[in-house]
């Protein structure tokens, strides 16, 4: 935040040219020392203290927007909860897929989105028990979390949920991008965010979308960061594994592969890991307009990035660009029980 106190045609003081002059020395030194300084704390390796939320988006898959949501998420290193309406599933099936691919976690939010608590049991059943079945067949995955449409429940639905192992996680903060919210007004209802608590958005408004960067980089200002929901107490928590690093793989390929062609150099060195994923920052020498092409080895997806523009030719292919963030960027790799690390190639334009 600027400080509207200062005025904007104010000079910078001889003290302050001085310290500014003996800091820019001092990272010039860090850097002749080979010891890599980091600015800013990219999203996949933000810093956690301050504890996990959920961020959380109902209502889709639509054809209209939930691709851009995973695009977006996916550059500003975001796992979140999606709760899905079972009837878009069934008529969206990539798009499921694509949440599942993109790293997302996949919630039931009924069939067709009714008031729950003045259905019978067995509509409730219905409504609950189809979304289950849909969104294993996409997925391979039965959801463990629910969320009751407008956040309505009662006995009769809580036994249902019970019934099927679900958990049902309403919310602490309510973005409003329901009721026309605006994206500074939503960026604001998850500033009041804290440990542990959940935020209610959806998937179909573009104003959603627009605050996501916003809304990460606060999460990063107070150290928070997305985490995934507990299937036993329904709060937001460190996501599998995350937390603490696990040790290496046996035998990781070199950190630093040759060299693309085109005038440019991409170098792979590691990140943090966890039992099921591991972050890798691409630090690129040579030029300053470079295109980094990155093969990822199957079963293992991306899905996360920061400090890039990324583009995905396939699904195990990812293009990465500046974005005006510097010449280093990060992705976080989902293993799926394979440790091997991607082959990139670099080239200027």
């Amino acid at each position: 935040m600027i400080d509207s106190a200062i005025p904007r045609g104010r000079r910078r003081s001889p003290l302050s040219r001085v310290l500014r002059s003996a800091l820019t020395m001092a990272a010039a030194a860090v850097l002749g020392a080979g010891i890599t300084v980091s600015l800013s704390s990219p999203a996949g390796a933000a810093d956690c203290s301050a504890g996990y939320v959920g961020l959380t988006f109902d209502d889709g898959p639509n054809p209209s927007n939930t691709t851009t949501l995973l695009n977006t998420l996916r550059q500003n290193g975001i796992r979140a909860t999606l709760f899905n309406i079972g009837q878009n599933a069934q008529n969206n099936p990539s798009l499921v897929q694509a949440e599942r691919d993109a790293g997302m976690w996949i919630g039931n939010h009924s069939w067709t989105h009714p008031h729950l608590t003045q259905m019978s049991s067995s509509q409730i059943l219905s409504e609950l028990q189809r979304t289950q079945q849909v969104i294993q067949q996409l997925t391979g995955t039965a959801p463990r979390l629910f969320r009751p449409p407008y956040g309505e429940t009662n006995g009769t639905l809580k036994s249902v949920e019970q019934q099927l192992g679900l958990t049902e996680v309403i919310w602490d903060v309510d973005s409003q991008d329901w009721n026309g919210a605006s994206t500074s007004q939503i960026v604001q209802a998850a500033g009041r965010l804290q440990n542990g608590q959940v935020i209610l958005m959806h998937d179909q408004y573009a104003t959603t979308i627009a605050a996501i960067p916003q809304i990460m980089s606060n999460l990063r200002s107070r150290n928070l960061c997305p985490g995934m929901i507990s299937t036993s107490t329904g709060r937001a928590v460190a996501p599998t594994g995350g937390g603490g690093t696990t040790p290496p793989p046996s035998s990781p390929p070199p950190s630093s592969p040759p060299p693309g062609g085109g005038g440019c150099t991409a170098t792979l060195s590691a990140g943090q890991q966890w039992s099921d994923r591991y972050n890798l920052n691409v630090s690129v020498s040579g030029s300053s307009n470079w295109t980094v092409t990155m093969n990822v080895p199957s079963p293992e997806k991306i899905i996360a990035t920061w400090n890039t523009s990324a583009t995905w030719p396939s699904s195990q292919v990812m293009v990465a660009k500046p974005n005006g963030n510097g010449n280093t960027f990060g992705v976080t790799i989902q293993t799926n029980g394979t440790w091997t690390w991607p082959s990139v190639s670099c080239s200027a334009s």
